[in-house]
């Protein structure tokens, strides 16, 4: 009888979610050489490709895509199965702040693995820029942040994650003019801050042509090829271009992630969700 290892369907929910073998890699905590190991030995057993390699991303097949449904049910049934026996009881309210750029790259796989293991548990998510964060967190109206680490506001590393510049995958090389149209984050973001700082020390010629909360709204200007854009890898979409020195723009420093907790965080439902977001996002 033919068997499907749990922790090799994980690798493949992981590629699914994450579109590359490095990004994926990084998920399940194992390398991109393991990984594609693993996948390619799945394929072999099942007689079928799962999933399309392309130069810059993976694709799930069609069995790929009927496979990683059946995965995330499979996984989602075994963390129910653990939870029941051995936290039977745990339930409560979480609320967890967190930029656009890491809600919609890091917190997803998560937040949905926490919510199977911990059904009773209800959660509330804040999307708003890290610097909006942080008092939130002081006045325990969040309960969880995960974030870039500000100022007065202290936090468990979790990762250091590159910032690179954003560029349309079509269209008109933006990144040649002078003066460089960028779309930026509204005033008070880190990587705004890192972005200019880098401008002016290369002495490079910039306007802002787009300000914005909203990550969205930068990388519609990106798409659109009106400006160039810097912000988290994680959060770079694979069709995208990532710009940098050989562009002719400076490098960036990369972004320091935390996990910051209020004053009354103190509680089980929190305690867990913290564990899990340390267990599957700190590298």
């Amino acid at each position: 009888m033919k068997t499907l290892d749990l922790d090799v369907l994980s690798m493949v929910v992981a590629v699914a979610d994450a579109g590359s073998f490095v990004r994926a890699a990084a998920l399940v905590h194992r390398s991109q050489s393991a990984v594609s190991m693993q996948i390619k030995a799945l394929e072999q057993s099942l007689g079928k490709a799962i999933f399309e390699r392309r130069p810059r991303s993976v694709v799930p097949t069609q069995e790929g895509l009927v496979l990683a449904d059946y995965a995330r049910r499979m996984l989602a049934l075994r963390d129910e199965a653990w939870a029941s026996l051995v936290h039977p009881d745990v339930k409560g309210r979480v609320v967890i702040g967190v930029p656009d750029d890491y809600a919609s790259s890091l917190l997803p796989p998560v937040l949905r693995k926490f919510s199977a293991t911990y059904p009773k548990v209800e959660m509330q998510v804040i999307g708003l820029p890290s610097h909006a964060l942080a008092p939130l967190v002081h006045e325990n109206k969040v309960d969880l942040a995960c974030m870039t680490r500000v100022k007065g506001l202290r936090g468990e590393r979790l990762r250091s994650e590159p910032t690179v510049w954003a560029g349309a995958p079509r269209g008109p090389a933006v990144w040649r003019e002078r003066p460089l149209p960028i779309a930026v984050f509204a005033a008070g973001s880190v990587a705004r801050d890192n972005a200019i700082r880098a401008l002016k020390h290369a002495r490079i010629a910039y306007r802002t042509s787009y300000e914005s909360p909203s990550l969205l709204g930068l990388f519609s200007m990106v798409e659109a090829g009106l400006a160039v854009a810097p912000i988290a890898r994680c959060a770079l979409p694979e069709h995208f271009v990532e710009l940098g020195r050989a562009h002719g723009l400076p490098a960036l420093p990369p972004l320091e992630i935390v996990l910051a907790r209020s004053p009354r965080s103190n509680r089980p439902e929190c305690d867990f969700l913290a564990e899990q977001i340390l267990g599957e996002l700190r590298i």
